[in-house]
């Protein structure tokens, strides 16, 4: 029985260029109480295998975090197949705005102590009492409320390229940052207002409505599916899009556009630019926006520096990063005193 991928990155992109066929890009969770997440895990990557899935997903005592693409020809064989777990069935499945062939180009499926990092030393209260979920009509009811305070539950990274109008945009670069933020600052409006939270696809929101409700607030809600249900509902029913900018995403695409509007900045020159890339020398790879006048002058690099070991050959350039884990303290996603327009 094969439990692991039998090909590389580069080897899927081959094969799926010369497959030719169109895939879709989707995510959905689960909070639900899984007793052996190793069995899950190996029961799903034997599974997926056979219907091509590439994609992150991970699995935990909390539950189930999936991102990941198929082929567009097997999405009702894979939808059935989801079906058959009985904590699944009938799952929302959010399907990606922007589709990519090569949005995931590997099935990495991990087992982790929780699906969403929150920070929390042990579980203080339970996933299944949340806030109250708006749909997109709702939603912009409640933002257009003078007694609401709507919080972006996201990194400063993802805020940075797109955001919902009216909305607080906590400078966290981890969603373990974010429940503090919230509780420091908004605990004396426990009861006299509405807090409404918003995510890329509702997973953390779920985590953090419950936990301030726990924490003793009484009105609180969560944007249902987040921003990328949102989009869909809006687009349907023809209700007003209060999404400014792009909707970040964990996957090879980067963004999905949502509005037409550019709110950021390359983060070397200062142009107006809302393109996420990751720096090319590998042993860096911080991600950042770069325009496209400066990815050419700077060989796709956040610094010089990096510039410079990019030109060496590949052998040189592997002993530099010999031994060096690409960790978060060296994405720093963003936050690198090289980047002059970021600072």
């Amino acid at each position: 029985m094969q439990l692991y991928n039998k090909y590389s990155a580069k080897e899927n992109t081959r094969i799926i260029e010369k497959a030719d066929k169109r895939r879709v890009t989707l995510s959905f969770y689960k909070y639900v109480i899984i007793k052996n997440p190793k069995l899950f895990r190996d029961y799903l990557f034997f599974n997926w295998q056979h219907f091509d899935v590439l994609g992150r997903i991970y699995i935990s005592f909390e539950g189930i975090n999936a991102q990941l693409s198929i082929p567009a020809d097997r999405f009702e064989d894979f939808k059935s197949q989801i079906d058959e777990i009985s904590f699944l069935k009938n799952i929302r499945l959010n399907l990606a705005l922007e589709h990519n062939n090569k949005s995931f180009l590997k099935l990495t499926i991990k087992v982790r102590s929780k699906i969403v990092s929150d920070g929390l030393n042990k579980y203080l209260f339970e996933f299944i009492d949340p806030g109250e979920h708006l749909d997109a009509k709702a939603f912009n009811e409640m933002l257009d409320n003078k007694n609401t305070i709507c919080i972006d539950m996201r990194n400063h990274y993802e805020s940075e390229i797109g955001y919902f109008k009216k909305a607080i945009k906590p400078n966290v670069s981890t969603f373990r940052e974010s429940l503090p933020f919230v509780e420091n600052n908004f605990s004396n409006h426990k009861e006299n207002k509405n807090i409404v939270l918003y995510c890329t696809g509702g997973i953390r929101c779920e985590k953090a409505s419950a936990y301030l409700k726990y924490k003793g607030y009484k009105n609180v809600y969560q944007l249902e599916g987040g921003i990328i249900e949102y989009t869909r509902q809006a687009k349907k029913h023809g209700i007003e899009n209060k999404f400014i900018g792009k909707n970040f995403v964990f996957d090879q695409r980067k963004s999905e556009r949502i509005s037409d509007q550019i709110i950021s900045k390359c983060h070397q020159c200062g142009e107006l630019c809302d393109s996420h890339v990751n720096c090319l020398n590998e042993a860096c790879h911080l991600l950042f926006i770069q325009c496209n006048r400066c990815a050419k002058k700077m060989d796709r690099c956040c610094s010089l520096k990096c510039k410079k070991i990019v030109s060496l050959p590949e052998e040189k350039r592997k002993k530099l990063r010999k031994g060096k884990k690409n960790s978060n303290k060296i994405f720093k996603k963003g936050r690198s005193p090289v980047l002059m327009f970021k600072q």
